[in-house]
């Protein structure tokens, strides 16, 4: 089984962009505090990529903003390209399933998005 569930923080505005004039997409990067500090006491953080497309894409868009805090379901995925140096690099990412919204800096009421 291949699930994943986040909550953070969107790191910066989203932002929409469509693919062959019928897919809407957009990739957030989701702030995520760890359970634990590290040996230095400090709470870490890491930085998820995520990929939405068509409505939740569109209602992220819509509704949140840098600093929000939204729950993310989803799952795994991984791929592959070639840079400039033909290096082949690879990425991990979430693919969002549903995409809730928690808080707000409107002090809008919760809002969920799902396709």
């Amino acid at each position: 089984m291949n699930q994943v569930v986040l909550v953070g923080r969107l790191c910066a505005e989203p932002e929409v962009s469509s693919i062959d004039n019928e897919k809407q997409r957009s990739v957030i990067t989701v702030a995520v505090n760890r359970p634990f500090k590290n040996s230095e006491g400090i709470y870490e953080t890491d930085f998820i990529r995520c990929v939405l497309w068509n409505n939740i894409a569109l209602n992220t868009f819509e509704y949140c903003h840098t600093g929000d805090v939204v729950g993310i379901k989803g799952r795994l995925q991984t791929r592959n390209y070639e840079d400039e140096e033909k290096n082949k690099k690879f990425i991990m990412e979430v693919i969002a399933e549903k995409v809730t919204f928690l808080s707000s800096s409107n002090k809008n009421s919760e809002k969920e998005s799902s396709d």
